[in-house]
């Protein structure tokens, strides 16, 4: 059951953004403007709290660390891989669409797997299937099908499975 407070004050940080947000555009700090920004900044969470996703939970901080620094390395090495394969020979790229099936059911476990594959350089996050279920990702480097079916399982056992555990 939600709270009082979270009925009529679903985005406090939002609330607040808004709030300054309206008192900076106006160049104004005159009460009458803190008094409509005041308002605005209620209304407008309040008004779209049925729009909202349903919030996301964190069950693992460590895993989600761990998944970072991954991530951090992922990106490094994958730099690497690229700038060897842009400046050798012309043979050493060739692109390929793959179709990763996914497993996550958090809405923002699904984004977060979305933008990993983009930050990580020699793949693109292309498009989400309409049921959520299947992401898009341009390879750079994808010859022949047991490299596409290596990019799958290297995106799920290296993204996935973790931010399953960490969403879950």
């Amino acid at each position: 059951e939600m709270s009082v407070r979270s009925r009529l004050l679903p985005s406090p940080l939002t609330s607040a953004a808004l709030l300054l947000a309206w008192v900076m555009l106006n160049e104004s700090a005159s009460p009458g403007q803190w008094l409509l920004g005041a308002l605005l900044a209620l209304a407008i969470p309040w008004l779209l709290a049925p729009l909202r996703p349903t919030r996301s939970r964190l069950r693992s901080w460590p895993v989600l660390l761990r998944l970072f620094v991954v991530v951090l390395w992922d990106i490094v090495r994958s730099n690497l891989d690229i700038a060897r394969r842009v400046l050798g020979r012309d043979a050493a790229i060739q692109p390929r669409f793959v179709w990763v099936p996914i497993d996550l059911q958090d809405p923002l476990a699904i984004v977060l797997l979305a933008g990993i594959v983009t930050t990580t350089p020699g793949t693109i996050s292309a498009e989400l299937s309409d049921d959520h279920r299947w992401l898009l990702v341009h390879a750079l480097h994808a010859p022949d099908d047991a490299a596409a079916a290596a990019i799958v399982a290297d995106i799920k056992a290296r993204y996935e499975v973790p931010l399953a555990e960490v969403f879950g």
